[in-house]
C-alpha cells in the first residue's frame, strides 16, 4: 500500500516514521519544510501540495490539530476529496467532533472514497513507541483493510461502531484523562504541602487501585515540573469542548466533565496552553498559594 500522510506534528511525525520503518512507501505533506526534509532523510517522499501527496495513494491518513484543519484539508479547494483516486481509503486519525467524522464519511462516499475515523490515545510517547490505542468508526471491511497499518502504529485497535463512533470513544477518553490528570495534580500538591516525599508516595499509589497509565506516564512531569509538551493544554481544551458538545447533543449530563473543562480552560487562560496537559498541576499550585 502506498500511503499519503498529511500532518507531521508532535504525533504525526513519529507515526509516519514508524510506517516508514515498517517499509511502507509513504508520501507526506505538511506546511513546515524542515519536517518534510527530515522525513525525506528517513526514506519518505515529500510532496509540495495535498494534491501531489494523495493523487496515487492507496491510503490517505490525516493527523491534524482540529476540525477546522481537517475540514479544510479534506473538503476544501485542492483538498483530499478533490484529488484522491476512487476507492482509496481515507483514515482521519485527528481528534474531531463525531459530527465532523460523519460528514467526512458522507462526503467521501460521494467521491467513491472509503472513510474511517480513527483517533488515537497514548500521547507522544505512544506515537514514538508504536503503542497507541486506536479507536475506529466505519465499515468492518475498511477496518480490516487498515488493520496492518494500525498494528504498526498501536498496540490496541478496535472498531467501535459506525462512522463517528471512534471520535465518540476518543471524547470519552479525553474526559477520563483530564479528570485523572486533575486528580493526580491535586494529590501531588496535597502530598508535598503535607510534608510527604512525593516520589515514594506516587510509587505506592501507582501500585494500588489509584494506579493508572496517566500516573505512570506523567509522574516524571509532576515531580520535576518539566511540562515539555507531549499533548498540549490547548489541544485538551479543544477536546473538552468536543466532549461537552457531544454530550449536549446526546442529552447526557456530565457534571464532572463540566468542572474539569473549566479547570483546563482556566490553566489555558493563565498562559499555560502551550505546555503539556500535566501542567494542570500549575493551576492547583496557583489556587493553593498562601
Amino acid at each position: 500500500m502506498h500511503i499519503a500522510w498529511i500532518g507531521l506534528g508532535i504525533m504525526g511525525s513519529p507515526m509516519a516514521h514508524n510506517l516508514l520503518k515498517a517499509n511502507y512507501p509513504l508520501t507526506a505533506h505538511t506546511l513546515e519544510q524542515h519536517k518534510l526534509d527530515h522525513l525525506a532523510a528517513h526514506g519518505g517522499i515529500p510532496a509540495p501540495s495535498i494534491a501531489e501527496a494523495v493523487r496515487d495513494a492507496d491510503v490517505i491518513i490525516t493527523m491534524l490539530p482540529a476540525d477546522t484543519e481537517v475540514t479544510k484539508v479534506a473538503l476544501g479547494r485542492d483538498g483530499i476529496l478533490e484529488h484522491a483516486r476512487p476507492d482509496a481509503l481515507f483514515i482521519d486519525m485527528s481528534t474531531v467532533t463525531p459530527s465532523t467524522a460523519v460528514t467526512l464519511a458522507r462526503e467521501g462516499a460521494e467521491r467513491a472514497l472509503r472513510v474511517l475515523d480513527a483517533p488515537v490515545s497514548g500521547g507522544e510517547a505512544g506515537a514514538v513507541e508504536g503503542t497507541l490505542s486506536i479507536m475506529v468508526g466505519g465499515e468492518r471491511a475498511d477496518f480490516e483493510a487498515a488493520r496492518p497499518l494500525f498494528e504498526v502504529l498501536g498496540s490496541t485497535a478496535a472498531l467501535c461502531g459506525p462512522h463517528g463512533a471512534g471520535q465518540t470513544v476518543k471524547a470519552a477518553n479525553q474526559l477520563i484523562v483530564a479528570a485523572t490528570l486533575q486528580a493526580c495534580a491535586e494529590a501531588v500538591v496535597f502530598l508535598e504541602r503535607s510534608g510527604v516525599e512525593p516520589a515514594t508516595a506516587l510509587d505506592v499509589l501507582n501500585g494500588g487501585l489509584a494506579g493508572s497509565a496517566v500516573l505512570d506516564r506523567k509522574k516524571h512531569a509532576f515531580l520535576t515540573r518539566d511540562f515539555t509538551p507531549g499533548f498540549r493544554i490547548d489541544l485538551h481544551h479543544k477536546d473538552m469542548g468536543i466532549v461537552t458538545a457531544a454530550a449536549r447533543e446526546a442529552g447526557v449530563a456530565l457534571p464532572l466533565c463540566g468542572l474539569v473543562a473549566q479547570l483546563v480552560a482556566a490553566v489555558r487562560a493563565q498562559g499555560d496552553g502551550g505546555l503539556d496537559h500535566a501542567a494542570l498541576l500549575r493551576g492547583v499550585e496557583r489556587m493553593s498559594a498562601a
